[in-house]
């Protein structure tokens, strides 16, 4: 089974008696009967019935269905509900901030509003009616005056599947937002369900997704990424799914322990959050034979962590590399003897090279655009026909990004003698003296109680580091011996992980960490392709 049309999915999997059984952490926020067991058809009802709250709501075809939630999967049963009656679901994080959704609800327009009354009441808080710039507002979790609630929608019969055409939109997803306010990609059938979702539900030797697996996703659900997964997971029909919406070790502790993954997707915040259940000699991740990581780099430390704790006889972490406008670009490997090699901690910022048939990436010139050599560091450029469409509202930011048939990355990498890119930095955070991502990596292989490393650069003095740690604090002796042969760094600023600002994914937001602790924002780079 191959995905294609999003609006029947469920229904698809269903008729195919996919015989997928899926577990999560919490019901789901759309489910009045609180499970947290489902099979496919009843999944397949709920997101039937979901489309006939939207169409009772007046969401039709062509219409934007902005969604703004709690982190949960139905963001996507909710997407796919919207898709069924021919709408273009519009999923925003509700991690975002008032100010920062009331500017993304403006460019979309929505003709639906679909969020709870948290969000409202904290939209309101910070000076931002959102329910003002939808045509209409529904209300999943009660009754907030002047929108619906789920008693004025609920048990309405949804119309027959809307289909549309390949290269017209099919859903809009925010990037992470990490150097302000997030931009909105629209990606069509063809780019993410075509290009990505069909890529992904190949069987492949070793790395493909088995029948007998039990895939767990700790995720940021609002974004493009899960849509994607959402299609070829469900299409590949694993076991089991489980799914995780905390980043709390503790909450997350027995979900892992009911169903111990062979397969683990996670938010690099996330496995970073979970390693402390590594060390437990009946850890839940002994089973575990794939691990698969998007968004950022996850840190050698973390990455040796996991593959240990799995008893599997040759475990593979499998990290990808790409942004919401292309999806994964490049792929790399590692195994317990590739990161057991890895010299000094150095090795994830290796991303290794182009998927093959599907992506080519080219090293430039930031001023000229003029390919460069090997070894010579310059901006990223891609080429993939699982470009998206564009930006929502934001043309001309789009049109900057785009030289011919080729997409600036906005990161900072070099080609190596072998074809595979290394990565340096963004272009808005670089330093002339070093890379930021680079350092960040040495640091947290030589400070163990180091839970994340963060280098800010900023013109005119050297780089300021951030050492994210448990208590909050650094031991000088151990800080004087990580840093003996590295480039000058000011003394560092030891946070707590919840001291630290992040975005949806657990991304840092460099600038405004770097505001806070300095009160400027000035950067190196132009910020011309953020």
């Amino acid at each position: 089974m191959k995905p294609h049309d999003m609006g029947v999915l469920f229904d698809e999997c269903a008729e195919h008696r996919v015989g997928t059984q899926v577990h999560l952490d919490r019901p789901f926020d759309i489910d009045a009967d609180a499970r947290t067991h489902h099979t496919l058809p009843r999944l397949a009802t709920l997101v039937r019935e979901a489309a006939g709250w939207l169409h009772a709501a007046g969401a039709g075809p062509g219409d934007r269905v902005a969604i703004v939630k709690d982190n949960h999967w139905d963001y996507d049963l909710l997407a796919c509900a919207a898709v069924r009656v021919g709408a273009v679901p519009a999923q925003l994080s509700a991690h975002l901030s008032g100010e920062t959704l009331g500017t993304l609800l403006a460019r979309l327009a929505p003709a639906l509003l679909v969020t709870t009354s948290e969000v409202l009441e904290r939209g309101r808080t910070e000076g931002t009616d959102l329910a003002s710039i939808a045509r209409v507002t529904l209300v999943l979790d009660g009754t907030v005056p002047g929108t619906l609630g789920m008693d004025d929608v609920r048990g309405h019969t949804a119309p027959g599947a809307h289909r549309r055409h390949d290269d017209e939109p099919l859903v809009i997803n925010h990037t992470s937002g990490t150097t302000g306010v997030p931009k909105l990609v629209v990606h069509s059938t063809r780019t993410i369900i075509g290009k990505l979702a069909r890529f992904e539900s190949v069987r492949l030797p070793r790395i493909g997704l088995r029948r007998g697996d039990v895939l767990v996703n700790a995720s940021a659900f609002a974004h493009g990424r899960t849509f994607c997964w959402t299609a070829s997971a469900l299409c590949m029909g694993p076991a089991v799914i489980s799914i995780i919406t905390t980043q709390d070790p503790n909450l997350a502790d027995p979900v892992l322990r009911a169903h111990p993954p062979t397969v683990l997707e996670a938010l690099p915040a996330s496995f970073v959050r979970f390693q402390p259940l590594t060390e437990r000699l009946d850890n839940p991740f002994r089973r575990v034979r794939m691990v698969i990581s998007t968004y950022d780099a996850v840190h050698p430390p973390t990455v040796r962590a996991y593959l240990r704790a799995s008893r599997h006889r040759s475990p593979v972490w499998m990290e990808g590399w790409g942004q919401t406008e292309t999806g994964p670009l490049t792929f790399r490997f590692h195994t317990r003897q590739s990161v057991r090699r890895a010299s000094d901690g150095a090795g994830t910022r290796n991303l290794g090279r182009p998927v093959p048939l599907k992506t080519r990436l080219r090293v430039v010139d930031p001023d000229t655009h003029r390919p460069l050599p090997t070894g010579q560091a310059g901006l990223l450029l891609a080429r993939t026909a699982a470009c998206a469409l564009g930006y929502v509202g934001e043309e001309d930011r789009w049109s900057a990004k785009r030289h011919g048939g080729w997409w600036n990355t906005g990161d900072i990498g070099a080609r190596n003698r072998d074809g595979s890119i290394e990565l340096l930095d963004r272009e808005v955070d670089r330093a002339p003296q070093l890379s930021c991502l680079r350092t960040e990596d040495l640091l947290e292989a030589r400070l163990p109680q180091a839970m994340e490393c963060v280098v800010l650069a900023e013109p005119g003095r050297d780089p300021l580091p951030v050492v994210v740690t448990a208590d909050g604090a650094v031991d000088r002796a151990h800080w004087k011996e990580a840093v003996r042969d590295l480039p000058p760094l000011r003394e560092p600023v030891a946070l707590t992980w919840d001291q630290v600002p992040r975005t949806g994914t657990g991304k840092v937001r460099r600038r405004e960490l770097l505001h806070r602790l300095t009160g400027r924002t000035g950067t190196y780079g132009s910020g011309r392709w953020t």
